[in-house]
């Protein structure tokens, strides 16, 4: 309910130059929703964007679709299919079951969220945030040797 902050933008774009298998690096927008709801947002992104190749043909993606494959194939992948269609279909009646459960005759576990005692939802809520450089994680995964960057953010939200 408070004021929009004025001196911080409604905004913030950040940009990972991490190569991945798909592309050379990735950008995330964080928009605040009175820019605009997600549809219009992505129209006046998508406008701005252009084709490297070809800048007056409008912007396209890859489609995942691949070659065209054989009957011997087509075959296989169905085969393919039906594991994994009974598969989602005992995970699905197991979910729903064990929250048909849980609603009605199993009492969840003490948690930090659910610890039992009352006017637990009037306490005041601390939320803590820590900043650091990219710098500094480079020189934390060197001495933890490990391989990424985010198991350098896993390790240090554990401890």
């Amino acid at each position: 309910m408070g004021q929009f902050p004025q001196n911080r933008p409604l905004w913030e774009i950040h940009i990972f130059k991490y190569p991945t298998k798909d592309a050379a690096g990735s950008v995330i927008f964080k928009i605040h929703h009175s820019l605009g709801d997600g549809y219009s947002v992505m129209g006046a992104l998508l406008s701005c964007l252009q084709r490297v190749d070809n800048p007056s043909l409008p912007l396209t993606f890859p489609s995942r679709q691949g070659t065209t494959l054989s009957s011997k194939d087509k075959a296989f992948s169905v085969l393919k299919l039906v594991p994994r269609f009974f598969k989602r279909t005992v995970n699905t009646v197991y979910d729903f079951g064990e929250s048909i459960l849980k609603s009605t005759l199993v009492e969840d576990d003490w948690t930090a969220i659910r610890s039992g005692d009352e006017g637990v939802e009037f306490r005041p809520i601390f939320v803590t945030t820590k900043t650091f450089s990219l710098d500094c994680l480079k020189q934390i995964k060197a001495s933890l040797n490990v391989c990424k960057v985010n198991q350098v953010l896993l390790l240090s939200d554990v401890n």
